[in-house]
Formats: structure tokens, C-alpha cells, sequence
């Protein structure tokens, strides 16, 4: 049949007003849905500078997560970071990562029991989780990135523990005391070829006082050992998929495997060069530009991530300190960058969850973002904007329980599992 042209008009408005009906009925299915469900994120970084008297989260700070973010975005659950650095390995340079970690600690107790016990409590349990969101509350749980502040004393293992934390990685960007790094790729070169003997120790320590496991930046090989050895399910708390991104920081199919076959949990990350390198690096040309002219109108400096890395502790956090107001001002500009560009996008995260999911089935798949420590997306920037990645995954089809699964209740079930086995090895 030949259409005229008033009627191709009528069969093009009749074609949009129907996608923007079903558009309508997405959105209101995932909002339904999203209101419903567990939603968790991983992995977001903090600056104990953020927690004070004077400027906590409890104010829409010039970050990616607080509680006002979390309340818009309908984000439950933050594992908030105790994060280290990798720097040498001998006891001077321990103790100084050890104080950077208490200090850590420290400022997420204040958030919780002092500054907004009424809006958020910490949780340590799957059960605490549950109870704390059944009152309207949000929630906090914590993560160390990096076990280079225990030093060789694996008693701090409990420390830990005792002070809330309830998974850690056994390195970072740098080989550590316990394993080596996923960075020895660039080189080929390594410490200990996996797991040295302290972090064989370490992980039976972890198993035995309940700390999950967290594989996201060690080497290959020692995520090998890790699961050779370890009792417990182990998860991955910010990474994706190699196939599909060829970055260190990712996991093969053959580690997905080993998730699968073991029962761990691999959350998926919205770090946009974790998701497509390609995308990335050209968007992220075109954002430096618009950073640099926003800087120097603003009389500051913008640096490459090489640049900052490089910096001192204080420099480091002063420069993050005026980077925040160079974004904040680039933000009109960067709105324009994003309708003309092609950034990595929720749509490219979600293709990840898709891939893990045939590969190792939806039990075994998460989501995080690593905000406030590089990550965040198109349309997934910041916790407000959480609601975003339930809508991609009704559009693609995933189920109210898939989606349940997806934002939370796999992780609470390794939380679980793994605090079984604590239980069973100290009984």
C-alpha cells in the first residue's frame, strides 16, 4: 500500500505518540519497580572532608552520593569506601596508611551516629539492611579498598571487621604486602605471581571473621588463588566485562567462570572507560577541552589523571577540592557536549549487565558505580539520576525479580553466605 504524503504525516505522528505511550508505560513500570525493590551500589569514595560538623551528607554537597541524592534517585543502600593508595611496602609507610584508613572509618560512624542518625544508619548484615530500609531509612555499609593499611598484622583483620567493614581488597593500583595488582599487566611485571604468602593467610582471615572477599583490582592470577583458597564466595565490587572492554580492571570469561561455578556476585561497574575505551577517550578529549577553558576562566588549573595521580595526599585532595567548582561551572557547557557527542551512556553500562547475565547467569550479577572516585555515566552521574538504569533494564526486558537481584538481593545473598562460613569456622 502507498501512503500520500498527509497520510506518511498521520502514520509519523501516530508512530510517535505510540513509542512515547509505551516510553510512558517503561517508566512508570520502573519507577513501580524501583520504589519496590532493594536498590544497592557498591562501591562510591569518600572525602573525609565531606564529614564534618560543618559539611556533611546531609547537605546536597558537590558530590555524587549524599542523602539528598539518595533520597531523589531512590538509591537505598552506599557502601562507602575506606580507600588507600598504594605506596611502599615497609612499616612507616603501613602506619601512615593505617591512620589514612581509621580516619575513614571514623568520618562514616560520625555520618551514622551522629550527624544524621535519623536518615541513614550503618548496617553490617543482610537482616540490618532489611530493617534499616523498612523504616525509611537509607543506608550506609563499608568497604576497604586495599588491605595495604593492615600492614603485616593480620589481628587488624578484626579490627576491621569490628569497626564495620564488611568486604576488602587485597591490593589496588599497585602490587601490595598481599597480592599483586592488576596494573602488572601494562608491564608484565610482578611480585609474587598471584597471592604472596601473607595474603594466602589474609584471605582465611577475612573467611574467618566474615569480610567478604572483593577481587575488583588484584591481578588474574591472584583472583585464581584467591578462589582456590578461599572457603567463601568472593565478589568483584566495581567491574565489567572484558569481552567487551579489554581493560585490566575487567573480568574474562574465564574468571566469570569461577563466579559462577563458586556462587560470588561480579558488580558491574559505571565506569565509562571500563565500558567502552573507545567512546571514552574521544568524549573525554572533547570534556577536557571545555575543563580547560572553564579553568582558566576561573583562574585554576585543570590536570590529566596522570597529572593528579602524581600529586601529593594534600595537593591531591585540594586539587579534587578545585575540580569540583571547575565542573560545577563547566556544567551548561558539558550539558551541550553531551547532546552533540557520543559519552558512554547507561545503555552501554546496562550491555554489560547483559553479557554477564548470559554468561554466568542472573544470580551472579550486580551494579555500582564507583561515584566520587571516577565513575559515573550519561544519565547515571550521580545517585539522583539511579532511577535511570532500573528504566534501561525494564526497556530490555529484565523482571521485577531480575531487577531485585540485580540492585541488591545477590550481594545480600553472598553477604549471607559468607558470614555462614565465619560462623561455621569459628564454631
Amino acid at each position: 500500500m502507498k501512503l500520500s504524503i498527509s497520510g506518511l504525516l498521520l502514520f509519523s505522528l501516530a508512530f510517535q505518540s505510540n513509542a512515547q505511550t509505551q516510553d510512558s508505560e517503561i517508566i512508570e513500570k520502573a519507577t513501580r519497580i524501583h520504589e519496590k525493590v532493594i536498590t544497592i551500589d557498591t562501591h562510591n569514595d569518600i572525602n573525609v572532608s565531606n564529614f564534618t560538623t560543618e559539611k556533611n551528607y546531609t547537605q546536597n554537597l558537590d558530590t555524587q552520593v549524599n542523602l539528598p541524592k539518595m533520597m531523589a534517585g531512590g538509591l537505598d543502600v552506599s557502601w562507602l569506601i575506606v580507600y588507600t593508595g598504594q605506596g611502599e611496602l615497609h612499616e612507616e609507610a603501613y602506619a601512615e596508611a593505617y591512620e589514612n584508613a581509621i580516619s575513614k572509618f571514623e568520618a562514616i560512624h560520625r555520618l551514622t551516629d551522629s550527624y544524621a542518625p535519623a536518615s541513614i544508619g550503618l548496617a553490617t548484615t543482610s537482616a540490618e539492611v532489611r530493617k534499616l530500609v523498612a523504616e525509611g531509612k537509607k543506608v550506609a555499609m563499608i568497604g576497604v579498598e586495599n588491605a595495604y593499611p593492615l600492614g603485616t598484622d593480620l589481628d587488624r583483620i578484626k579490627e576491621f571487621h569490628d569497626r564495620g567493614a564488611r568486604y576488602m581488597s587485597l591490593s589496588h593500583n599497585g602490587h601490595s604486602q598481599f597480592s599483586d595488582s592488576n596494573t602488572g599487566e601494562e608491564n608484565d611485571e610482578w611480585l609474587h605471581n598471584g597471592l604472596s604468602d601473607l595474603g594466602k593467610q589474609a584471605v582465611m582471615e577475612m573467611n574467618k571473621h566474615g569480610i567478604m572477599i572483593d577481587v575488583s583490582h588484584p591481578s588474574k592470577q591472584a583472583i585464581k588463588d584467591m578462589f582456590r583458597i578461599s572457603k567463601a564466595p568472593l565478589i568483584a565490587s566495581h567491574s565489567s566485562a572484558r569481552a567487551l572492554c579489554d581493560h585490566s580492571r575487567n573480568l574474562d570469561d574465564e574468571l566469570l567462570a569461577l563466579f559462577r561455578e563458586k556462587g560470588g556476585v561480579v558488580q558491574t561497574v559505571a565506569f565509562s572507560s571500563y565500558l567502552n575505551t573507545e567512546k571514552h577517550n574521544a568524549f573525554s578529549k572533547a570534556e577536557a577541552n571545555v575543563y580547560k577553558t572553564t579553568a582558566a576562566e576561573l583562574g585554576l588549573e585543570y590536570l590529566e589523571r596522570d597529572s593528579v595521580r602524581k600529586l601529593d595526599k594534600d595537593a591531591r585532595e585540594k586539587y579534587y577540592t578545585d575540580f569540583r567548582t571547575i565542573r560545577t561551572a563547566a556544567g551548561p557547557a558539558l550539558d551541550a557536549l553531551n547532546d552533540s557527542a557520543s559519552p558512554v551512556a547507561v545503555t552501554d553500562f546496562v550491555d554489560h549487565i547483559d553479557y554477564l547475565v548470559e554468561k554466568i547467569g542472573i544470580d551472579h550479577v550486580g551494579i555500582s558505580s564507583d561515584f566520587d572516585g571516577g565513575g559515573g555515566i550519561y544519565g547515571w552521574d550521580d545517585a539522583s539520576e539511579t532511577l535511570n538504569v532500573t528504566i534501561e533494564l525494564v526497556r530490555r526486558g529484565y523482571s521485577e525479580e531480575d531487577i531485585a537481584k540485580l540492585w541488591g538481593e545477590n550481594l545480600l545473598r553472598v553477604l549471607d553466605e559468607v558470614q555462614e562460613v565465619s560462623k561455621n569456622m569459628r564454631d
